[in-house]
This record gives C-alpha cells, sequence and structure tokens, in this order.
C-alpha cells in the first residue's frame, strides 16, 4: 500500500496567512498573487476573528480556503500577555462561502463592527470566551458541529504546558511548523510534542503553515512568508476534495523537503524523497530508526522494518539546512498490522 503514491498530484499550500482585513499587511489579492508566483496552489487566508470568504479569488489552478484564527487569552479583557499562555486556533470551513462566527465574544472580535458580526451566523455559546480546557473542547465541539474543521496552531508560540494540550479533543491537526514563530525563536518545529500526542494515543494530524504578516520586504531574510507549507493530496482539484483530504489526512508538512513516495509492504517501509540529509522512521520509541547521509552528502530514499512493539509509524526528512518534512503518524491498523 502506498502513504504517498508517485503518481499522485501534490499541491503546495499555506494553511495560515493575514491580510489587511486584520494585522496583514497585504491584500487578499496580494496574497494569492505572490504565493501563485511562488508555485502555490491553495491558500487560506485566516485573518483573527474575520470569517471571510474568498472564493471569488479561486481561478483554474488556484484554490481559496475559507477560514479564520480565532484565539483564547487568560487575561479577563483578552489581552495580549508575552508571558502568559493562550490558545489559537484556526478553523477551515468546509463549504467556500461559510462564514460563521463561533462562540462569539466581543472582546476578541476586534477586526469588524458589532453590527457586521451580527449579520453572521453566530453558533456556539455566546457566554464569555474561558481560557480552560473545557471551554477550549467545548469550542472545537461547537466548530465541528458547524461545518468546521478546528487545528491547533503554533504550540511552542502559545506556552501551553503538555498537560494542557494532552487534554484537548478534537483537533484535526496541528502546526508542526508554524513560520512566523520558527523565525522568531528557532524553537516553532514541533516533532518532539506530536510524537508524545501520538505516543498518548491523540491520533491528531500535522501540517505547517506560514502564518505570515508580511511586515518586512519579501526578500528580507525577515521576511515571514514561504518557510513551511503543506502539501496535500486530494483526489481531485476541487473545494470538497482538498476539504475532504485534509480531514482524512492526506497531506504531510514541511520546511522544504519533498516525499516523492512512501510505501508498506507488510513490515518493510520505503521511502523516496528529495535530496535530504537524515531519513527518520519514528515509532514510539526512544531509539527512531534513521538512516544519514555521509559528511557533504546526501540521500534521498531508505528502508525500514515496522517492528513488532511499534505503536504507529510516522516519516521525517531533514535536509543540510535542518529543514524538515513530516508525515502524520499511521496506526498499525491502518497499516493492516
Amino acid at each position: 500500500m502506498y502513504i504517498i503514491s508517485p503518481t499522485q498530484k501534490q499541491y503546495k499550500a499555506n494553511l495560515h496567512s493575514h491580510s489587511t482585513f486584520s494585522d496583514g499587511e497585504r491584500t487578499p489579492e496580494e496574497l494569492k498573487q505572490i504565493y501563485k508566483d511562488r508555485g502555490y496552489s491553495i491558500l487560506a487566508i485566516t485573518d483573527h476573528e474575520v470569517p471571510k470568504s474568498h472564493a471569488h479569488l479561486t481561478d483554474d489552478d488556484f484554490l481559496m480556503l475559507t477560514g479564520y484564527e480565532v484565539y483564547v487569552r487568560p487575561h479577563e479583557k483578552g489581552r495580549y500577555d508575552p508571558y502568559n499562555p493562550e490558545i489559537h486556533i484556526n478553523l477551515f470551513s468546509r463549504d467556500p462561502n461559510y462564514e460563521g462566527i463561533v462562540c462569539y465574544d466581543p472582546r476578541y472580535c476586534k477586526y469588524m463592527p458589532a453590527e457586521a458580526y451580527a449579520i453572521l451566523p453566530q453558533v456556539g455559546s455566546t457566554k464569555p470566551r474561558e481560557y480552560s480546557v473545557d471551554y477550549i473542547n467545548e469550542f472545537v465541539r461547537a466548530a465541528t458541529a458547524n461545518g468546521y474543521l478546528a487545528a491547533y496552531n503554533h504550540p511552542w508560540w502559545s506556552m501551553e504546558d503538555e498537560a494542557t494540550v494532552l487534554a484537548y479533543e478534537g483537533f484535526f491537526s496541528m502546526e508542526m511548523c508554524n513560520y512566523g514563530s520558527y523565525l522568531e525563536s528557532r524553537l516553532e518545529y514541533n516533532g518532539a510534542l506530536y510524537d508524545k500526542l501520538w505516543r498518548a494515543g491523540k491520533r491528531i494530524f500535522c501540517h505547517s503553515a506560514d502564518d505570515n504578516h508580511n511586515r518586512e520586504p519579501l526578500d528580507s531574510p525577515k521576511n515571514d512568508s514561504f518557510g513551511a507549507f503543506t502539501m496535500i493530496m486530494p483526489e481531485e482539484f476541487t473545494y470538497s476534495s482538498v476539504i475532504d483530504a485534509m480531514e482524512k489526512g492526506n497531506m504531510y508538512s514541511s520546511m522544504g523537503p519533498i516525499f516523492k513516495e512512501i510505501s508498506v509492504n507488510g513490515s518493510d517501509v520505503h521511502i523516496e524523497c528529495s535530496d535530504v540529509a537524515r531519513i527518520t522512521m519514528f515509532s514510539g520509541s526512544k531509539g527512531p530508526q534513521k538512516v544519514f547521509a555521509e559528511n557533504g552528502k546526501t540521500i534521498n530514499s531508505a528502508d525500514f522494518e515496522i517492528q513488532s512493539r511499534d505503536q504507529y509509524i510516522r516519516i521525517s526528512i531533514c535536509d543540510e539546512y535542518g529543514r524538515h518534512a513530516d508525515t502524520r503518524g499511521f496506526t498499525r491498523e491502518e497499516l493492516g498490522l
């Protein structure tokens, strides 16, 4: 069976970006063009608390996903505090024209006037948002029940402790790399957290995204665009098929490297990829299987054997610049073991 087939079309996507509708510096039209010029096929503009469809910008070879970003903070007025935890959630709509606001709270919904929110479909609880596991789980249930996929954003930046993250329920995916945060800290690559989630039985998917605001020129080393992306593998290039592929985990996360093929034959796993320095198969063990390139050289394939005690597998590749690409986890049951 193929986890990634060599004949399967892969579409490059940025699933987290901000425009002039919230705190970004470029219009939706400009964002579409700069990503299309860089070889992307899919863009989600996820402005803060602004559920807005940009479906009119979709064309035959570029797809705009509808979504927005939600946040919840401990402060009673929702104020930002760089020394306290908070949570940000990206919501992706299954319907390109749906602009429902989930759990409306005027303390957070500041980028549009109150009358603009009043005409949107409002779903979920309207009680003040509360920074607690119970409330977040309630929020995610409401979002999912009303047509959204909910993704957990930038775990390192959010400063939430592992016990809190492990208690969340209902997220379909988490950001393996959030490039905007990674650019600031070099710590927002979340492979260790992802494996802890899987070892704890949380079968969550993974993706990566820019979270770009474009406050710096595109050619600046401080620019937050084009540093992390998701390769999505839908059955066809339509909105519904792309959302379906995301919901099923038919995608992988990358900061640069590309998977060309991953096949499983019984317990044997074969990987082909772009030129990298290391290929690793994580499986819930302290000692993942790995292959290294010799000094000054690269590798582009590897073979591993799934062991009887392996809880799951996921493949990670890393190039000479330290840029990773990661599949989601796959259970033994999914692999027919």
